[in-house]
């Protein structure tokens, strides 16, 4: 009566190009390979075509007999192809094997004539406006694949320390960072939400709690600190690589309004050094990744030879620098007292008290300490209200971590485990531990509070720092940024 399937445990798809290529097979009959074309060759008896399906940075060579058939008009630039044939040792130079193509399927036309993504050269802002079709160009296709390879190995990571990975809310009801850059939600058709008609409807002019989807306002969230830590309370070990939304006006190269965070908590932990060290074997660990896609991303990138062997030394087991702010804002200020007189090496004067700018971040770690360094105990002042305070009453136990040509990629802390203390933070944050939206987050010191911290990295930024990209629009697929949102 009912149809009996074949066992699924043999299924497995057919072999992509990547695969194909590193299979080590000198020879093969009878092989499929799918694809778009990417250059065409036509020569008086044959023609050579470059296909890629997307699977790796270096492309198949198929070579066509001009006699094959009629469908060798349809081999443009751009088209999606199939091709059967016989896999053999190349005759030529530049690749190791190539197709002898027997049947050619060209399943979807490209016009040439029109189609926005040509070989020349093509410019940065001319691919952000085509950004559907922006990974058919090596580049694009390459940052892709660099940041699957990073995602792949930050598992790898988490996976090896008993991290458990877990889903946090992209909807929220408060703002962790307290900097007001959130993205209200409303329901696009504007009607409220369903109430019965049997409830009471307000007064003219009060406020209907049900105007409000979830009865009260609700964001994108700009973090998943907060909830992280409620699952570290339980878990002990937590992290999540999840989208991140801030409302931030800023136009430069570091900023996206739609960005990806990698985020992590971890009980019992008690100093700030050990959130640090979970930080730097995190991010050496990732150095490692993605060798192919870098190779092709940093041909022409000015300077990248010297950036190269930076990060090849901060792959190293050595330690990273660590240095306090107050450290960091003297060696500033000497710096920039030393030529003040005959120029301004800032255009923001660094003093103690106030936030680090882009050119402070840089000139430590590029000029300064030649490499990563972390920069720790912040004053209370510039912090948000989860950190915890040191014992001067001062300063918080936090850090940033600074890196050359990316300035901050990864801030972190220990968290407030003490009640009372939390409490005299949020109060001078204006923010009321008590109400609705922060009542759990003192339930955790309520009920076996314990002493934890963590991190965000942003994770175009590390895309950046280990590819030579300069912005993070071109670390990420469709860029979102103030005034600028297509597809």
């Amino acid at each position: 009566m009912f149809r009996r399937f074949a066992s699924t445990s043999a299924w497995t798809l057919p072999p992509s190009i990547r695969q194909i290529l590193s299979s080590g097979q000198e020879s093969a009959s009878n092989i499929h390979v799918h694809g778009w074309v990417k250059s065409v060759r036509r020569q008086k008896n044959v023609t050579f075509a470059v296909i890629n399906d997307g699977s790796c940075a270096s492309g198949l060579q198929a070579v066509l007999n001009n006699n094959l058939s009629g469908t060798l008009q349809g081999l443009t630039n751009g088209a999606s192809v199939r091709m059967t044939g016989s896999l053999v040792a190349s005759r030529g130079l530049g690749q190791a094997k190539e197709l002898q193509v027997e049947s050619l399927d060209v399943l979807g036309e490209c016009n040439p004539e029109i189609y926005p993504v040509q070989k020349q050269a093509l410019t940065v802002e001319y691919l952000r406006d085509h950004a559907h079709l922006r990974p058919r160009t090596d580049n694009g296709a390459s940052v892709l694949r660099l940041r699957n390879s990073l995602l792949r190995a930050l598992h790898g990571f988490f996976e090896r320390h008993d991290f458990c990975y877990t889903h946090t809310p992209i909807l929220t009801s408060s703002d962790c960072e307290g900097a007001g850059e959130t993205f209200r939600v409303t329901p696009s058709s504007g009607s409220p939400a369903y109430h019965s008609s049997e409830e009471v409807q307000p007064e003219s002019g009060a406020t209907d709690p049900h105007s409000e989807f979830f009865s009260k306002p609700a964001y994108l969230t700009v973090s998943s600190q907060l909830h992280l830590e409620a699952l570290a309370s339980s878990l002990g070990r937590v992290y999540t690589l999840s989208p991140c939304f801030r409302a931030e006006r800023s136009q430069t190269s570091r900023h996206l309004a739609e960005f990806w965070m990698l985020e992590a908590e971890m009980a019992w932990t008690r100093e700030v050094g050990d959130v640090c060290g979970l930080v730097e074997a995190c991010v050496k660990d990732a150095l490692g990744a993605g060798t192919e896609e870098r190779a092709l991303l940093v041909k022409g990138v000015a300077g990248y030879e010297e950036r190269l062997k930076g990060l090849e030394t901060a792959s190293r087991p050595e330690p990273w620098t660590r240095i306090t702010y107050t450290q960091a804002v003297a060696e500033l200020e000497k710096y920039h007292a030393s030529l003040e007189t005959r120029s301004h090496p800032f255009r923001f004067k660094p003093k103690w008290g106030r936030g680090l700018q882009s050119e402070h971040e840089k000139w430590l770690s590029e000029e300064l300490v030649k490499g990563p360094v972390f920069v720790t105990d912040y004053p209370s002042s510039l912090k948000p209200f989860y950190m915890r305070t040191n014992d001067d009453e001062q300063t918080v136990a936090c850090f940033d971590l600074l890196v050359p040509h990316v300035g901050e990629l990864v801030g972190g802390s220990l968290r407030e485990e003490r009640l009372d203390a939390l409490k005299n933070r949020m109060s001078a944050h204006g923010l009321d531990l008590e109400g609705e939206d922060y009542g759990w987050y003192a339930d955790l010191r309520r009920f076996g509070s314990a002493p934890h911290g963590g991190f965000g990295m942003g994770f175009e930024r590390l895309v950046s720092w280990v590819s030579g990209i300069e912005n993070v629009r071109e670390c990420i697929a469709m860029p979102r940024w103030a005034k600028r949102m297509l597809l």
